[in-house]
Parts: C-alpha cells; sequence; structure tokens
C-alpha cells in the first residue's frame, strides 16, 4: 500500500521535532518518522538544554516560532547564567533538564499538532526522479510518496558503540541502529563522513557522598527561554542543586596506565570526535601538565536516581571505569547504572547542502541536526526548524529562509556548515560570531520575531507580546533621556556605589551609562518609573549602557551587507573566470556560494579573487 504526504521527516530527535513542527504549524501535511516513539527527543548525553552559545539558539529557536524554549522552561531543574563576570554579549543561560519529562512534553506536542502524523517506522531508501525527492520506504517495505524529505537521523546512521575492545552495532542508549539509509544516500551521489561522540556512565545518587563535593545552586531570579512562559512562572521552583568534583593524581595514573584499552587508542574507532567535548582520556593525552580537572555531577530527572558526571566521558573498559569512577572524592562506593560509551556514525558533507539546507543536487532533500555534522541538541534544533520551515515555504510557493550571520547565531552556524564545511562535530560558541554584541540572547525577539511571523511560524499571539515589550522599552528609555536629575539627587546614590558625584544636572540615561549603575539602582532617584519586565529591563539597560559599540557593529554590518546583496549567478562556471587562481575556482565551484560575501568566507578564496569575480560580473 502505498501512502502520501508532502512533507517526511526522517528521525524525531530534536532536529526531526522542530522541522515537522515547523512544517506542520504552517499548513503543510507532515509525517514525521522514528525508529521507536519512547526515542523522541532523547538525551543521551548531558540532560541540559542552552549553555555558551547554545542559550543563544533556543532563544532565536524560540523567537521563530519553535518549541525547544517552551518545553525546556516546563522541565528546569536548575538555571543558571554563564560568563556573567563577562560583557552582556557572552551571557548564556543553561538549564538542568528533568530528561524523561522533556520527551513526555514533546512527544505528547507531536501526537496533538494538526496536519502531523506521527509513525513509528525504521526509513531505508529515499527515491529521487528527475532531480527531485519522490518518496520514502520503510523497512517493511512501505512506500511514502512525498514532495520533500528532511534527514534529521542524529546518531544512528550505520552507528556503532564502542566500550574498550567490545564494539555493539547499536544507536545511543542501547536503541537499534539505522540500518540501509546511508546505502541509499551513497546511491543519490551524496557524500558520507564518519564522526564520533561519547557519554560518560550513570551514577546512582545515593552511593556518592555529597558532602565532600563543591555545591553549584541556581540562580535567581530565573529569565525564561520562551515568551510563552510567564515571568514570574518559575518563582516557586525550589532548585536541584548540582555539584563539582575534581579528578585527581590516582584518576590520571588510573588511564594512563589502561589508555591502550580505549577504543580511541587502540584503533578501533576511526571517525572523528568533537574537539571541544573530549573524552576524559583524551583530556588526559591532551593536558597532560594538568594536575586536576573539573567534573559536574548533575541530576537526570526528579524521579530517578542517575546522576550524569559532565566532562567523564570515555571509551574504556568496564572494569576500568569503576577504577577511575571511584577514584574520584566521594565517589569511592559509587555504583554505575550505565556505563559510559563512544559512538560512531555516518553523517553528510554540510557543503553539499544550500543555506536553506536543502541538497544542491537534489530538489526538495534536507539535512538537519548532527546529520549535518553538528553536535549538540540545540544546533540540531535550530537547524531542524530552518530545514522544515523552508521546505514548507518551497511547497507554499514562498521565498526561502536564509538567516544572515549578521541577524543571528542560527545563521552563523549554517553558514559555517555550508562554506566552509566541518571536519570535526561542529559545535556552537559565542566566539563563532564577529557580530555578537548585536546577537545577545536578550534581543534574540527583537531580530527574529517578524521573519517568524511572516513566514508563518510565529502564532500572532507571541508576535504581540514582541510588539508589546518593545513599546514598552522604546517608551521607557524615551523617558529616560529626557529625565534629568540634579548634583544633589543623585549623590547618595553615588556616594553608595563609590562614584564621582555629578558637576551638574544628568539624564538618567546618562547616569546608566556607567558601567558601575544598574537600571535597579536608579530607582533610589527615579520616582516616576513604573515596573518593568525582566526581560525588558535587561535589554534596555544592555541597548543603553553598549550603544557605541552596538552603533559600531550596526556600521560593519551595513558594510558587509552590502557584499550579501552581491548575489552570484547560479550558472557560473568559475574554472572559465579569467585571473581566477585554480585552487580559488575549485573552491567556488563546489561551494557553489550565492553571494560575493558568502565566496569571500570560503577557505581558499582570497581577496584579490573577489575582486577578480567582481570585475568579471562588472559589480562596482
Amino acid at each position: 500500500m502505498i501512502q502520501k504526504t508532502r512533507v517526511a521527516v526522517i528521525g524525531a530527535g530534536h532536529a526531526g521535532i522542530e522541522a515537522a513542527l515547523a512544517s506542520a504549524r504552517t499548513g503543510i501535511d507532515t509525517v514525521l518518522f522514528t525508529m521507536s516513539l519512547e526515542s523522541i527527543a532523547n538525551m543521551p548525553c548531558n540532560p541540559s538544554i542552552g549553555g555558551t552559545g547554545k542559550g543563544h539558539l533556543v532563544y532565536e529557536i524560540d523567537a521563530l516560532g519553535g518549541e525547544m524554549g517552551r518545553a525546556a522552561d516546563l522541565v528546569t531543574m536548575q538555571s543558571r547564567t554563564l560568563n556573567l563576570g563577562k560583557g552582556a554579549a557572552v551571557h548564556s543561560k543553561r538549564i538542568q533538564a528533568d530528561r524523561k519529562k522533556y520527551q513526555a512534553i514533546m512527544k505528547h506536542t507531536l501526537e496533538l499538532c494538526e496536519n502531523l502524523r506521527l509513525v513509528q517506522a525504521e526509513i531505508v531508501d529515499i527515491s529521487v526522479e528527475d532531480g527531485r525527492v519522490r518518496s520514502v520506504t520503510t523497512s517493511l517495505d512501505q512506500v511514502w510518496e512525498c514532495e520533500a524529505a528532511i534527514i534529521s537521523t542524529g546518531t544512528y546512521l550505520e552507528s556503532d558503540i564502542f566500550v574498550g575492545d567490545s564494539v555493539i552495532s547499536s544507536g545511543p542508549d542501547g536503541f537499534l541502529p539505522a540500518k540501509g539509509l546511508s546505502a541509499s544516500l551513497l546511491r543519490l551521489g551524496i557524500t558520507l563522513q564518519r564522526f564520533k561522540t561519547g557519554t560518560p556512565a550513570r551514577v546512582k545518587r545515593g552511593t556518592i557522598d555529597f558532602s565532600v563535593l563543591e555545591e553549584q545552586k541556581g540562580e535567581q531570579p530565573v529569565i525564561p527561554y520562551s515568551a510563552d512562559t510567564p515571568d514570574d512562572f518559575f518563582d516557586s521552583l525550589e532548585q536541584t542543586p548540582c555539584h563539582i568534583v575534581y579528578t585527581n593524581t590516582n584518576t590520571h595514573k588510573i588511564i594512563r596506565d589502561n589508555i591502550g584499552r580505549s577504543a580511541m587508542y587502540s584503533g578501533n574507532i576511526h571517525g572523528t570526535g568533537p574537539r571541544y567535548c573530549p573524552s576524559i582520556e583524551d583530556k588526559i593525552v591532551r593536558f597532560a601538565d594538568k594536575e586536576r580537572h573539573q567534573l559536574f555531577v548533575e541530576p537526570i530527572g526528579a524521579e530517578t536516581e542517575e546522576m550524569y558526571i559532565q566532562g567523564f566521558s570515555t571509551s574504556l573498559p568496564v572494569d576500568v571505569q569503576h577504577e577511575m569512577l571511584t577514584s574520584l572524592d566521594g565517589f569511592k562506593n559509587a555504583e554505575i547504572l550505565r556505563y559510559a560509551y563512544a559512538i560512531e556514525y555516518d553523517c553528510a558533507d554540510p557543503t553539499e547542502l544550500l543555506p536553506t539546507l536543502e541538497f544542491k543536487a537534489i530538489k526538495g532533500l534536507y539535512g538537519a541536526g548532527q546529520f549535518n555534522g553538528t553536535s549538540g541538541y540545540e544546533e540540531a534544533a535550530a537547524q531542524g526548524l530552518v530545514a522544515g520551515l523552508n521546505a514548507s515555504l518551497a511547497l507554499r510557493g514562498k521565498e526561502p529562509l536564509v538567516l544572515s550571520r549578521r541577524e543571528s547565531y542560527i545563521g552563523t552556524l549554517i553558514d559555517d556548515l555550508v562554506t566552509k564545511g566541518t571536519n570535526e562535530p561542529y559545535r556552537m560558541m559565542t566566539s563563532r560570531s564577529e557580530y555578537r554584541l548585536l546577537l545577545r540572547q536578550d534581543n534574540a525577539d527583537e531580530r527574529l520575531s517578524e521573519i517568524g511571523y511572516k513566514a508563518g511560524l510565529l502564532p500572532e499571539e507571541k508576535y504581540k507580546k514582541y510588539l508589546e515589550k518593545k513599546a514598552i522599552i522604546e517608551k521607557e528609555r524615551e523617558r529616560l533621556e529626557k529625565t534629568f536629575v540634579s548634583p544633589e539627587t543623585a549623590a547618595p546614590m553615588l556616594t553608595r556605589l563609590g562614584q564621582p558625584p555629578l558637576a551638574s544636572g544628568s539624564s538618567l540615561a546618562d547616569l546608566l551609562r556607567r558601567p558601575q549603575i544598574s537600571y535597579a539602582d536608579l530607582g533610589e532617584i527615579d520616582n516616576f518609573r513604573e515596573p518593568l519586565p525582566p526581560r525588558a529591563i535587561t535589554t534596555l539597560e544592555v541597548s543603553i549602557k553598549y550603544e557605541g559599540y552596538i552603533k559600531r557593529q550596526i556600521a560593519e554590518v551595513a558594510k558587509q551587507t552590502r557584499l550579501e546583496e552581491k548575489k552570484l549567478p547560479e550558472d557560473i562556471d568559475y574554472s572559465t573566470v579569467r585571473g581566477l587562481r585554480l585552487e580559488a575556482a575549485q573552491k567556488l565551484n563546489k561551494i557553489r556560494p550565492i553571494s560575493i560575501g558568502q565566496a569571500a568566507r570560503i577557505s581558499g578564496v582570497n581577496p584579490a579573487d573577489i575582486s577578480v569575480l567582481l570585475i568579471y560580473l562588472g559589480i562596482k
């Protein structure tokens, strides 16, 4: 029996969820395939959402109309904002999530979504005719005709688990691996590469002596990820503490003595692992001079005894895992509930994708998430949303969504992937953006809400919330600029803060521009202010304090925008362009950049090559 749908999404991890919801919520009949309904929204690695750079992605997903931020708020066990000792550009929210509750909420959200069908089935083949996707086929030989397909297979493609010398054909957390689809993709001419990631052991809570560990408490107040979440939602939340422990010389000796038994060093693993999330044995080898490494002991959920040891992933055999774990302070009697493992899997070369995440050679076929060579739930969800929304926009006959580096971390992520590619699992960090002062997590709605609304994904009610917040900020900023105080009025506050007195009257905005003075401090001398939502205060304060730097970056953006607006012909053969170096011509023919700006970011294309292109195309 042949079934029909308009969009088929393959894999129900974090990328697949956002892709399916984006497609279905914009009115397109969508089917989301998963090998197991129990693996939907699984967190096989750390049970957290957000972090440096990643928190920005969650805010952006929410601003566009995605789901991750809303669900994350509902399952928050602890919230902390990282990098508070640094500038506002790198402040990044991270929450400890209740893993099973997150899965249940996401599964139910999918089940209730209109235009969306959830099907437990393994996709083993994709059919393409005349350069366009026509159907997908399940392992039970059921054919689903479709107009677009999104591959979001995570770490399941031909995946193998490694623990010491043991190699098991398996997906993460013991789920079945995806067999057959890789062969189908290779037949379609898609280039695959082999990547690797890993996870630490899970330890029974009651066997850990927390009295000798450093306690890490949550922050107050908690600012939600989602605009759907009320400001007072977390007021009654009793946050669960996390803890810190350190490796020691004994731990390091155990690992060094057994390094040859690690799958990473025995030659069993051939895939490339994530540079910024290495295994503990990799840390010991690469940073041999370090006497200890920090580890984070984090709960997996409120109704389980499993604890996650962040920073302690390994592929060493089980006997060594026991030995190195019990060498940690407070872990002398620790019991392992799940052993650590490394996992190797197939993924695509993202340079074969357009910035829409559609394959250049196959119309209607999109890639998203770890299938595109990334790591992390947040990176996956961001790509899934873009892929799902672009599939929907194409089927609705609308212009595609291409987010730029200048307006979002999502745009930076995708541009890095499709322009430069990646030879290791890609992780988002604030340092990857040249415009990070403009791309703060507090102003994600300001940057992206209108885009999500126009694309049909952000609901009108949520869009109105953004407009209300924007109006509140603009009104208060104008008031601060026009409200002046005398030196005598400001004196008590300035004295308390150790600030020099005013020589003459000053606006409240100018006082706020002083680094040591906060909006809360101004309350002492500001008798006419009305209460503002916490989210509005953050954006207001940052926009005033960093005004000069922000204007400078806006000028840089304007300059770069001119290059992005200079489009390149789709059919140009760069090998025929006189004056282009051979390497540049080869790279340009492979990547097929859509603009001069993107061409300039390709590794191997230098400024002289860009000048040749501008002259060839008659662009001034």
